[in-house]
């Protein structure tokens, strides 16, 4: 059972532990009871009591119902999300904080949080820390804008297991309105689709180098480029529907361009792997013994980096299996990411996770030293979190080499096939020593006698376009269109 994770509406807001932990404590006080006592009621230890108070463990429906009813209130009232007292809601602040990557990244001692610590010693500590905060957003510029909004979608992925049931929904009526019954979505299926919600398709040598697809709904066309050297010629089109059907606006800002482009992908993943035959498919490999993405790509004949999606979308809603996904270039940055696991992933100061190098240890950068690319590679690595199993792929683009990995826990892995490798690492990051820092030789024979010269990346101080949040240039595409509309435009 996954822990409770309440919902309002379609927003994934959720209660933390922290403030779940402190209203067991209030209540718990309220009717004096001890920790001895509660956890008596509820078959737990007084110290797992004490865990539970201190925001230290997630906790299940079935637990909190047990909590409730020891504390003789309802599972309503134990969830109220409001604190409950203005130093109850300090001290939750201050712990938030203390968990936060900033904090972390100061590398102070934690701070413990004792009745002698007085309101205005906390308040002034959190004061301060919202300036650290506030001077590392005001130094940031476009691309960290789009970082910090990535981070936000990416917890939010991860408080709903990856799973879009609204979109899943969706893209199980497209599939039907076709006569679609399940397996691999064929590219007839994929222009049928098209045909029945009105467009024809034109494939054009000069699209707009900014843009994967125009929709032109004018004339109800959609334009797609010639050459797609490399990638599924089913996705861009996939793509350029599944905006069109969500009917998607301008977005105003980095976090509505890439919550539009989460959920464009993911129905278009969801019409190319169904999610009926996949949960079928997986389900049969589970009960072998035998998941594995490669299975996935072959059976519904996508690429690897779509069933390695895909079968994030699906494995903890529908199998029970928690995993994690890592998209690395061979310089070792990561360029996508998400987890559910409790991997622990690099981040910067403000929790980005993009852009960060990962740990030469994981298999996300072991595989790149590996001759035999047509293989899975899997690997186990011990990590600060446990122990956790990995499969990579590389794969090849117009931007390099990338490694494509889907990793779990040791106590999922199972229901895996490739469990049976001898390949087992050890990563300490974030600890320094484990891969960041030369070793001691190294560092007194070379420090001073060595002076490498960095290759810049061209797109390090640029900004995007003035007006534009996507960097699409309106102009070359509205000239594109009236070029493929003929002599008489549709609008004046």
């Amino acid at each position: 059972m996954t822990s409770l994770q309440p919902t309002t509406h379609d927003d994934e807001q959720f209660l933390d532990t922290l403030t779940i932990g402190r209203r067991i404590r209030q209540l718990r006080l309220e009717r004096g009871m001890t920790v001895e006592s509660l956890g008596s009621q509820i078959g737990r230890a007084a110290s797992q009591i004490s865990v539970i108070e201190n925001g230290k463990r997630e906790l299940k429906l079935v637990e909190l119902q047990k909590l409730a009813r020891a504390l003789g209130t309802s599972l309503d009232g134990l969830l109220e999300p409001e604190p409950l007292s203005r130093r109850d809601e300090l001290e939750i602040s201050l712990e938030r904080a203390q968990r936060g990557p900033l904090y972390q990244s100061l590398d102070l001692p934690p701070l413990a949080i004792r009745k002698g610590l007085s309101d205005a010693a906390i308040e002034t500590i959190l004061r301060l820390h919202e300036e650290l905060e506030h001077l590392h957003t005001q130094r940031a510029a476009t691309p960290e804008e789009a970082r910090r909004a990535n981070t936000e979608l990416r917890a939010e992925q991860r408080h709903r297991d990856n799973y879009y049931e609204d979109l899943e929904h969706t893209a199980a009526e497209l599939l039907r309105t076709i006569g679609h019954t399940g397996g691999p979505l064929s590219q007839r299926s994929t222009a049928e689709l098209s045909a029945h919600l009105g467009f024809t398709l034109h494939y054009v040598p000069d699209l707009p180098i900014t843009t994967r697809s125009i929709t032109d709904h004018h004339n109800h066309r959609i334009y797609l480029p010639t050459k797609q050297t490399g990638t599924d010629p089913r996705s861009a089109l996939l793509q350029a529907i599944a905006s069109y059907v969500l009917g998607q606006p301008e977005p105003h800002d980095f976090g509505d361009l890439l919550r539009q482009r989460v959920e464009t992908n993911y129905l278009a993943g969801a019409l190319l792997v169904p999610e009926t035959s996949a949960v079928a498919f997986l389900t049969r490999a589970k009960t072998a013994r035998e998941l594995s993405v490669e299975d996935l790509r072959d059976h519904f004949a996508v690429g690897y980096e779509t069933a390695a999606h895909r079968f994030t979308n699906l494995a903890t809603r529908h199998l029970d299996v928690p995993v994690h996904f890592l998209k690395v270039h061979s310089s070792g940055v990561i360029s996508k990411a998400y987890q559910n696991d409790d991997v622990q992933f690099p981040t910067d100061p403000l929790g980005s996770v993009e852009g960060q190098r990962v740990c030469r240890w994981w298999s996300a950068r072991q595989v790149f030293d590996v001759e035999d690319r047509l293989s899975p590679y899997q690997q186990f690595t011990d990590k600060p979190a446990g122990t956790y199993w990995c499969t990579s792929s590389i794969q090849s683009s117009a931007n390099g080499d990338f490694s494509v990995s889907v990793g779990t826990q040791f106590a999922h892995v199972k229901w895996f096939r490739g469990r049976d490798t001898k390949r087992r690492l050890t990563s300490r990051c974030p600890d320094p020593t484990c891969c960041r820092e030369p070793g001691v030789e190294a560092s007194e024979h070379w420090s001073g006698h060595a002076w490498p010269s960095a290759r810049l990346n061209s797109s390090l101080l640029a900004a995007m376009p003035d007006g534009s949040t996507s960097g699409i240039d309106k102009v070359e595409v509205y000239e594109f269109l009236d070029r493929h509309a003929g002599s008489h435009p549709t609008h004046p």
